[in-house]
């Protein structure tokens, strides 16, 4: 059996707080504003995963309305979701990231983003992809006041 399974996720951006893609600190003068670290990639891959095995999202997991997720690791979040993933018997045979945003450029980090995925998820590398695009200045992100990712796993069982 296979399945695939999207997510999305977007935050504003904030001065003072860090930038973080898949675990990786870019420099910038702005960061993801959540109730978490505001890993907004970690965020859209740990619902693409949840999605693709029908156990659930990452609100439902780790809602933000909930003290003990106040600042919390988004990649621990997302060894959980995987852990929870992988108990129920699936292999991720792939992920595609698209990250949006007008700044930072995201092709300079793409590998080393790539690889803290790829170690989070336990799988290689050669399974995960990231792609930085622009909003061409339209919208928030397009004005540089907010990030979003799509990201699109494949699982089979």
């Amino acid at each position: 059996m296979i399945r695939t399974g999207l997510g999305y996720d977007i935050h504003r951006l904030k001065k003072g707080r860090r930038f973080l893609l898949g675990g990786v600190e870019i420099p910038f003068s702005k960061g993801e504003d959540g109730h978490s670290d505001g890993d907004v990639l970690a965020h859209a891959v740990c619902d693409a995963l949840l999605g693709a095995s029908a156990l659930g999202d990452i609100g439902e997991l780790f809602p933000p309305s909930a003290p003990e997720w106040k600042d919390a690791d988004s990649m621990k979040l997302l060894r959980d979701v995987s852990a929870r993933v992988k108990k129920e018997g699936w292999k991720i045979v792939n992920l595609d990231c698209v990250i949006i945003c007008e700044f930072p450029k995201i092709l300079p980090f793409r590998d080393t983003i790539r690889n803290s995925l790829a170690a989070t998820l336990e799988v290689s590398t050669e399974c995960v992809f990231v792609k930085g695009k622009t909003a061409e200045k339209l919208g928030a992100v397009g004005k540089g006041r907010a990030v979003e990712v799509l990201a699109v796993c494949l699982l089979e069982k």
